[in-house]
């Protein structure tokens, strides 16, 4: 696979989130064309959905309220966990972050964090083990709509959980998934962010950056 395959063959184009002026990324135009492309480019049939190829609501909200308030990240280690295009992960850096790793089990997404890492000009650490139960040691962990499946929600919560019981800020950004805890998290921002109805239900997503709280 190469970084090239991924986006001359996925129908990109460079382009802003609407929430986020101040970055740019190689995101889908629609959603088939990237989805088909990924099957085609791994020779196979039904891969995981090209998340990395959109602007997602909670990612927009999080990386909107950092560039915002970027005392949040100011010279801290950050973890991006789901890191998708890397929409997070360049707004924590912007900001001021001492470094940033952007985690995200999807190769295709790695391909693309470090393009757009690249496209914004910063420098970001991309890993695509799952960090799910390790301990990455950073004292901000950010995560993007990550409860938009009961299985994986029941995966990230708990972990999230702990590391923000060992002492991280742990920050969701979240317009509302199905599966969102409904304790335990204190807002901290609300934006309402421009979304695309072939990805939502809606025009609008009300999203919130959520604190985490510990178990």
């Amino acid at each position: 696979m190469t970084d090239r395959a991924v986006f001359v063959r996925g129908n990109t184009v460079v382009a802003t989130p609407p929430l986020v002026p101040e970055i740019r990324l190689h995101l889908a135009t629609e959603i088939t064309p990237i989805w088909q492309a990924s099957e085609d480019s791994l020779a196979r049939g039904a891969v995981p959905p090209p998340f990395w190829a959109f602007a997602w609501a909670g990612g927009q909200a999080l990386a909107r309220y950092l560039i915002d308030h970027p005392a949040v990240v100011a010279g801290r280690e950050v973890l991006d966990f789901g890191a998708g295009s890397g929409l997070v992960a360049i707004a924590a850096m912007m900001a001021g972050a001492r470094s940033v790793r952007a985690a995200d089990i999807d190769p295709f997404a790695a391909a693309a964090i470090r393009l757009n890492a690249a496209l914004n000009e910063v420098a970001i650490t991309v890993a695509t083990a799952d960090l799910i139960d390790a301990d990455p040691q950073a004292g901000i962990v950010l995560a993007g709509d990550v409860c938009y499946e009961r299985p994986m929600a029941e995966r990230v919560v708990p972990w999230l959980r702990r590391l923000a019981a060992r002492g991280a800020l742990v920050l969701l950004g979240d317009p509302g998934r199905a599966y969102l805890p409904t304790g335990g998290l204190v807002e901290r921002a609300r934006y309402a962010v421009p979304t695309s109805r072939e990805l939502e239900d809606s025009t609008f997503k009300e999203t919130v950056v959520w604190r985490l709280l510990p178990g």
